[in-house]
């Protein structure tokens, strides 16, 4: 499914009422999820993430655009954070199954629309723009909006879309496709604004001036600033003073957290500060941030430590809020400030209790049924691995296996994540088989569309406990690896990992050969014939391999 995120920043952040009309433009729209409504009363600025399907992202960033327009007054705007609109920015960035190029495309629509029918100008920015200077944001909002009714004398100031005129009202917009930004704060023991500025400008890509012993600035032969460049790249920081904090913090925009994530940089800050006699007290995420960069900062925290990094990936992600102090200033709700448990549905199969889960199964239903119970015993057996993984870790007697079992415990653990996500697939597919089978039928064409529509769903309906096969098989395989070297207190449950990986590539099987006949493809039927028995075969000789095994070390204890 095709999912795009869209996270506007409007220029007012006191007023509940304005920020509530906004939300509410947005969550008039089906099919977009309001992530999160993030005001700033320093900054006067409101910054809210949406995310959902393409063409309805679109709809409601229209609606958040014309409503900041009919409510904001720039003329009357003041605040901490560069502005230069009523609607200052409105970047569309991919989810998934979404490219860069498509996101690029919205942009330009929404652009258009916004130009034409609000009046509003639009420069496009980032991977939309069509100048290379006004890639970078901040070039197009140079002067903010003080500088606009200069640029609509200046025709290399012509906006992308809208007219070429001064909008007192609503002023400009910057519409644009960018990678996911973080926008973090890292927060000082000083109320000091020239000491965050300082630190923001040696870690800022952009760098800053030379100076000489006396503190004046150096320029080069042709009487250009000397710039020192800064320490990461993708990386944004200005230095300001929050009163409503009573401190200075470094306010930084992340464009590219993979090149540079944020536990890094809070790092090296936290060595500039104590150089400098200032003390890092914590710091703040702005929005929302991507799954992968709040796990990459826990797993580097507890490498740090020399702990196991096999944990769930909540845990994970609590050692990462604990050790970069995002919960100092609020709390931090990992269900709203993480995108993909954002997004996430609440009613899917893999957030029930256990006793919810049997209760939903016992029913007169047939989904969820069979084919999630084996994807279910994929992500119990790999919880298994994991857990005598970790009992494993840093225990005396062991020591020539540590780099083995330190591998493994994480490695389960995303066996168990997929196996869990099939969990939910598996009923889903069922699911989306029944819709299809439920369309009319009256007309040719309908015949025609219900029957692609239903053969599209039978294949998926065997797709998917095909791959719960393939990771239980792998689930399977970690089983063993663990029993033979793992600590023998802990073996049972080596053992009762693999029975649970056979039982699940097994019931799978099940899944795959109950629905084969109805496959009228006979390639697809006989590649997943063929694909499924050999996982079959493999995964019985293996099991037997490890009970064996299993059996003969607790005969012998």
């Amino acid at each position: 499914m095709k999912l795009m995120e869209c996270v506007p920043n409007f220029s007012e952040g006191r007023d509940q009422s304005i920020i509530d009309a906004l939300a509410n433009a947005i969550k008039s729209v089906n099919n977009v999820v309001l992530l999160d409504v993030d005001p700033g009363a320093d900054t006067n600025r409101t910054v809210i993430t949406m995310a959902g399907e393409p063409e309805a992202v679109l709809e409601a960033a229209f609606q958040a655009i014309k409503t900041a327009s009919e409510l904001i007054d720039m003329r009357n705007h003041q605040g901490e954070h560069p502005r230069m609109g009523a609607t200052d920015v409105c970047p569309f960035i991919p989810i998934s199954d979404m490219t860069m190029e498509e996101c690029v495309e919205y942009a330009r629509r929404l652009g258009k629309r916004v130009g034409d029918e609000l009046g509003i100008p639009v420069y496009l920015y980032e991977y939309a723009a069509t100048k290379e200077e006004w890639h970078n944001l901040s070039n197009i909002r140079a002067g903010e909006y003080e500088a606009l009714p200069e640029k609509a004398k200046d025709p290399a100031w012509k906006p992308d879309f809208g007219p070429h005129t001064f909008n007192a009202k609503s002023g400009a917009i910057a519409i644009g496709a960018r990678e996911f930004l973080i926008a973090y704060n890292i927060n000082l023991n000083t109320r000091d604004k020239k000491k965050a500025s300082e630190l923001a400008a040696i870690i800022r890509e952009s760098g800053r001036p030379a100076k000489d012993e006396k503190g004046r600035i150096l320029k080069d032969e042709q009487g250009n600033k000397v710039i020192i460049p800064g320490l990461f790249q993708h990386c944004k920081a200005v230095g300001w003073y929050i009163e409503s904090y009573k401190r200075a913090q470094i306010s930084i925009n992340l464009t590219n957290y993979k090149i540079t994530p944020p536990h890094i940089v809070l790092e090296k800050v936290r060595e500039l500060a104590s150089e400098r006699g200032i003390v890092v007290t914590g710091s703040e995420l702005v929005g929302l941030i991507p799954k992968t960069a709040i796990l990459n900062a826990g797993k580097f925290y507890l490498e740090r430590m020399g702990e196991s990094t096999g944990l769930p990936e909540r845990m994970i992600m609590e050692t990462a809020i604990q050790s970069m102090g995002l919960a100092e200033l609020a709390p931090f709700d990992l269900d709203k400030k993480v995108i993909e448990y954002a997004i996430a549905k609440k009613n899917r199969l893999s957030a029930m209790s256990l006793e919810s889960f049997a209760d939903l199964l016992s029913t007169a239903t047939p989904a969820p049924g069979g084919g999630s119970v084996a994807a279910y015993c994929a992500a119990l057996s790999a919880a298994l691995t994991a857990m005598v993984s970790n009992l494993t870790i840093n225990k005396k007697g062991y020591e020539s296996v540590q780099d083995k079992v330190h591998q493994l415990a994480p490695s389960a653990q995303e066996i168990k994540l997929q196996a869990l996500q099939l969990t939910d697939e598996d009923t889903d597919a069922f699911n989306a088989m029944m819709e299809a089978s439920r369309l009319p039928k009256k007309t040719e064409e309908e015949i025609t569309l219900r029957e692609k529509k239903l053969a599209e769903a039978m294949k998926q309906v065997i797709i998917v406990p095909l791959n719960t096969m393939e990771v239980a098989y792998q689930a399977l395989e970690l089983a063993d690896e663990i029993a033979r070297i793992g600590n023998t207190n802990a073996l049972s449950d080596a053992g009762t990992a693999a029975l649970t990986a056979l039982t699940a590539v097994k019931s799978a099987y099940y899944n795959v050969q109950i629905n084969l006949p109805q496959i009228e493809d006979k390639t697809f039927k006989e590649e997943i014939q063929n694909k499924a028995l050999n996982l079959l075969k493999q995964s019985e000789t293996l099991a037997s391999q490890i009970g064996s095994f299993v059996s003969k070390k607790l005969t012998n204890a």
